[in-house]
């Protein structure tokens, strides 16, 4: 009984974040997230223009930006069920490139894109660009740009804080292990560990929903979105193991618009320099207790 209340209580956390500090039961872990007052402010280039970037003339006449972005992942990517505010890490560097693209972070206008669909709404021009644990591979790159690395991840597992068979991939033969839909883990767990049962769905939260309700035995993802999901529920959830894979972060743009890559690279560079990206980390992704690692080198590659 004292197991399901916990597991309750977690679910209870994950599922409504917003509200939780008021529903859940005394004792659940604390809501956590990023505070206003400490994110970093983004210095809006008044003087941008980028006449080369179809993209970037379009948002010019709307007047904002349309990012594609995860609602789901603590820290990374987060949409307040409340407010229907976007908080984390990727939310931030997509804020940041819009001041450096001329455009006021907060008129940025966010859509919850599955992972499986990030191509799609790229080519069809439903974004602008995507911000959302997207991880650079020669295949995506035949489809659409990417602009970056910001962050380098790494592919992981969480599993329940009882679960004491599974250390590493090595241990999923016949486990039932959950990942998102056309996600990069999905793909290596299924070529790699092809004994283990793969399941997936379109979110991760829907995955730690299975896993807290026993459905699966493991959840994998890059790291950094299972450090949220631990520091969330830390009484029910854990990652165990090192990393087994090198992710790339990077932004994704339509393939043809090279003009709006570049600047893009430009800024993430520049926000590198001036010590926003640092601040923007330490106020959402380090609030998971992992300190902030040097960012990647930003591959600038010709176009194609």
């Amino acid at each position: 009984m004292h197991r399901t209340r916990r597991t309750l209580a977690a679910l209870v956390l994950l599922l409504a974040v917003g509200a939780a500090a008021a529903c859940g039961k005394e004792g659940s872990p604390p809501v956590k997230g990023p505070q206003p007052d400490e994110l970093p402010v983004y210095q809006v280039r008044t003087d941008f223009r980028l006449p080369g970037s179809a993209t970037w003339s379009k948002a010019r006449e709307r007047g904002h930006l349309v990012v594609g972005a995860k609602e789901d992942q603590p820290y990374m990517g987060e949409k307040d069920p409340a407010t229907g505010t976007y908080s984390g890490f990727d939310i931030e560097i997509a804020k940041m490139m819009s001041a450096s693209l001329g455009f006021a972070p907060a008129s940025v206008e966010f859509r919850t894109i599955a992972s499986a669909n990030r191509e799609t709404a790229l080519q069809n021009g439903q974004i602008d660009y995507y911000v959302g644990t997207y991880t650079i591979n020669a295949n995506r790159k035949k489809l659409v740009g990417f602009a970056g690395p910001y962050y380098m991840a790494g592919q992981s597992l969480l599993v329940r804080t009882d679960e004491d068979d599974i250390d590493g991939p090595q241990d999923l033969d016949g486990k039932r292990v959950c990942s998102a839909a056309g996600s990069t883990p999905y793909q290596r767990i299924e070529k790699d560990y092809p004994k283990a049962d793969l399941v997936a769905y379109d979110t991760y939260s829907v995955c730690v929903d299975n896993l807290l309700t026993f459905q699966v035995d493991a959840v994998t993802t890059d790291d950094t979105i299972l450090m949220g999901y631990a520091a969330k529920a830390p009484d029910e959830l854990k990652v165990v193991g090192t990393p087994f894979s090198k992710e790339p972060y990077g932004i994704g743009v339509p393939h043809e618009d090279t003009a709006l890559r570049f600047a893009l690279d430009d800024a993430l560079a520049a926000h590198e320099k001036n010590g926003d990206w640092r601040k923007a980390y330490d106020a959402t992704l380090g609030l998971s207790g992992v300190p902030a690692p040097l960012p990647p080198a930003i591959d600038r590659y010709p176009a194609n």
